[in-house]
């Protein structure tokens, strides 16, 4: 795969040093030209405010003899946003951009955006073209800076308070000062100023006093053509990359498909067959009920033509997901554990954001004391369990491990045992499956986040093949799968 993001950054870099374009004799300097149109523009006696002399030791990059190293407050104005009351929020007049319109450098208008009356319109907060809109406010370190640029035009639209908007004057070449606003250089520079214990802050200051490259005006167009012929093929690059990953899941999931319906592996009279072995799991779980180690579960409809998503080979036989285990069981109530609980060294708790990639990856802010698990002991996991998701992306799930024995299962988690006359791996393949994961998923409920309910979870129907079979099933996928990574 090619990292275009890093090509992206390197292309800005050489941009901004002038090692993009060559420099022609008639460009003239930037000096020149720079001092000339100050004069016009802010008159003479600030035009020596603007350009920059630096020493060696300030100096943090080379550029061409004939750039000049200027303040941004030269060559952009930066407008605030506008500050309103809730109350005054409608749902016409006008549009409001906030921090989740910038987006991948653009401005993006969205059904949720706020109106407000006419009152406050205010005629330089408007969107123009060639503005460049940037996140002021916010408590995220990475979207702190981010600029998104506007194209054309947006009548009846204004920034909110956390934003601002950088206006060139009208004697820059506007995409060239997008593409400082796109660069590390420009990034490195406002996040570590506004940088805040709780919320990141942008002062206009920041802004003005930066000092930036800036190249005669012929080469300034130059860059910016340069820039977005480069990044107009990066653009296919990427497009094409993401289809091949696209293409490459879809083979995944087809031959994972191909393995539960029986079309991988050959059917061998010397396996038995599953309804062979569903009669040895039932014994085994009658065992355990006789013992006392397991609740008598209460039997299940048998599973309907309408229920059964394909067809399988003779031998297999159509089950209950809770066929499968000896127990299913769901993590503990909310009101069982509070932030009060938590500790940044104990024993780890096992959520859906623990389940990564088929591995338990615990959270160091996330663990109880002894004490706790004691008092939660039917909720500890032990080794062979599977610890699965309930909320967010259904069917992610793992095995635990032996140096997870002990560990305690979440709030937001199934925990299950199951039967010994299963091979695991093969619960797990089965879980990745499209059919799985739209079963659960179109199953879950919930407004606002997937919640999948015990009763959902156990009645899934599931295919069932001989254990020699789902051995081979799985050893099969091992062999293949890793033939289609990228």
């Amino acid at each position: 795969m090619i990292d275009t993001q890093a090509i992206r950054k390197k292309i800005l870099d050489l941009a901004l040093r002038g090692k993009l374009t060559e420099q022609l004799p008639e460009d003239g300097t930037a000096e020149e030209a720079f001092l000339q149109i100050q004069a016009e523009q802010i008159g003479e006696s600030r035009k020596n405010k603007c350009l920059l002399p630096m020493s060696e030791d300030e100096v943090p990059f080379e550029i061409p003899n004939n750039w000049q190293w200027v303040r941004l407050g030269c060559v952009l104005d930066v407008i605030s946003g506008v500050s309103y009351d809730k109350s005054d929020v409608t749902s016409n007049g006008l549009r409001i951009i906030r921090g989740g319109n910038i987006q991948a450098s653009k401005i993006v208008l969205d059904e949720s955006d706020v109106f407000l009356p006419e009152k406050y319109f205010d005629e330089q907060k408007i969107v123009r073209k060639d503005d460049i809109i940037i996140v002021a406010s916010t408590g995220s370190s990475t979207a702190i800076g981010r600029a998104g640029f506007s194209v054309n035009d947006i009548p009846d639209t204004m920034i909110g308070a956390f934003l601002r908007i950088c206006r060139p004057k009208s004697f820059v070449y506007a995409h060239y000062l997008h593409i400082l606003f796109m660069s590390d250089y420009y990034n490195r520079h406002i996040r570590e100023l506004s940088k805040g214990t709780n919320i990141n802050n942008v002062k206009e200051s920041y802004i003005t006093s930066f000092a930036i490259p800036f190249p005669p005006g012929a080469e300034q167009h130059r860059i910016s053509e340069k820039v977005k012929s480069t990044f107009s093929i990066l653009d296919t690059i990427d497009a094409l990359q993401s289809q091949y990953q696209d293409n490459l899941a879809t083979l995944k999931s087809k031959i994972i498909d191909a393995g539960i319906q029986g079309k991988l592996t050959e059917q061998l009279p010397e396996d038995g067959t599953a309804e062979e072995l569903y009669q040895q799991i039932q014994q085994e779980k009658l065992a355990l009920e006789k013992a006392g180690k397991t609740k008598k579960s209460k039997p299940l409809p048998p599973i309907s033509d309408e229920e059964k998503p394909f067809d399988i080979p003779e031998s297999w036989k159509w089950v209950r997901f809770s066929d499968l285990m000896l127990t299913v069981s769901t993590g503990p109530f909310g009101s069982m554990l509070h932030k009060s609980d938590y500790l940044n060294n104990g024993i780890p708790l096992v959520n859906p954001m623990n389940i990564v990639d088929g591995k338990i990856i615990p959270s160091d802010k996330m663990m109880v004391s002894e004490e706790s698990r004691l008092r939660l002991a039917s909720y500890v996991l032990h080794e062979g369990m599977i610890v699965m998701g309930r909320r967010g992306e259904m069917g992610r799930c793992a095995i635990v491990n032996k140096n997870e024995d002990g560990w305690l299962c979440g709030t937001g988690s199934f925990f299950m045992e199951p039967s010994n006359c299963i091979h695991v791996q093969y619960v797990i393949v089965f879980l990745s499956t499209i059919y799985a994961k739209t079963y659960l998923g179109g199953q879950s409920i919930g407004m606002t986040m997937s919640n999948l309910n015990h009763t959902i979870l156990t009645k899934m129907p599931v295919p069932l093949p001989p254990l020699a079979q789902q051995k081979r099933i799985v050893a099969k996928l091992e062999e293949l799968l890793p033939l289609c990574e990228g």
